[in-house]
């Protein structure tokens, strides 16, 4: 079955308009768990209850407010909510284009495809040939999941790819954390042997040869206990310190 768009709306550069499909690139392979009941295993339900008449609410009386002082709410329907955006959350407006590089990993969401609408194939190519030659990155924006999302668009093999970006002010500056400073430079020795141990551990990079080993072993664990075996408990992990002495580690990764 193939894969359904999660949004549909155009993008737009100068007086271009293209119709495009959103699919997600990513997907969660997150072991989830439930809440139960320890005594006797049964789900545990999370219900809404009015803190005031100490009930519970249906889900049709439930509204959205936000607290502008202690205790006192502004409610916004939904309708109010969507007049924040006068495109109707259905456009994507190209502003600038960047070089890749220039846009620090920091900023990046989440990635998404970009497919065609139907007859929009022709101007969907011209944008992805026009991204791919001038080697530039498409920065626009648009309204997605009752949120404006910075947006970069850029050519991904033979099609489009978005990714959802954090703004300037949801990315905490490394400026403001209290990191302890080096008491002295390492020394020129140091750094060659460093850069020489990079080298050896150098490779292409292929994402294939990782696995997520955490859940591997987490997924073994609830079949042992699936199958009524009881797992060894794990050994305690030593505590990794920084070395004394830096040349003698460096010498013992290379001899290593």
């Amino acid at each position: 079955m193939p894969p359904r768009s999660i949004w549909n709306g155009t993008i737009t550069f100068g007086q271009v308009n293209v119709p495009i499909k959103l699919y997600s690139a990513t997907e969660s392979k997150t072991v989830h768990f439930h809440e139960l009941h320890a005594k006797d295993k049964a789900r545990i339900e999370h219900r809404r209850f009015c803190s005031k008449e100490k009930k519970e609410v249906p889900y049709e009386e439930v509204v959205k407010g936000y607290e502008v002082s202690g205790g006192r709410y502004v409610v916004l329907e939904k309708e109010e909510v969507a007049a924040a955006d006068p495109s109707g959350g259905k456009l994507v407006e190209l502003e600038h284009f960047v070089h890749a590089e220039e846009i620090d990993p920091a900023f990046y969401d989440r990635t998404y495809y970009v497919g065609a609408q139907k007859d929009a194939e022709d101007a969907y190519r011209l944008l992805l040939e026009a991204l791919r030659r001038s080697e530039r990155v498409g920065i626009g924006r648009f309204v997605f999941h009752n949120k404006e999302q910075l947006v970069a668009l850029r050519a991904l093999d033979d099609q489009l790819g978005l990714h959802t970006m954090r703004f300037a002010d949801e990315v905490v500056s490394g400026r403001d954390l209290e990191i302890p400073k080096p008491s002295k430079q390492p020394g020129k020795r140091e750094v060659e042997m460093a850069g020489r141990l990079v080298g050896t551990l150098e490779t292409a990079f292929d994402p294939s040869g990782y696995r997520d080993t955490y859940r591997a072993r987490v997924q073994k664990l609830i079949r042992q206990k699936a199958a009524g075996k009881e797992p060894e408990p794990p050994e305690e992990p030593e505590k990794a310190e920084a070395p004394d002495d830096l040349m003698a580690a460096l010498e013992a990764s290379l001899d290593g």
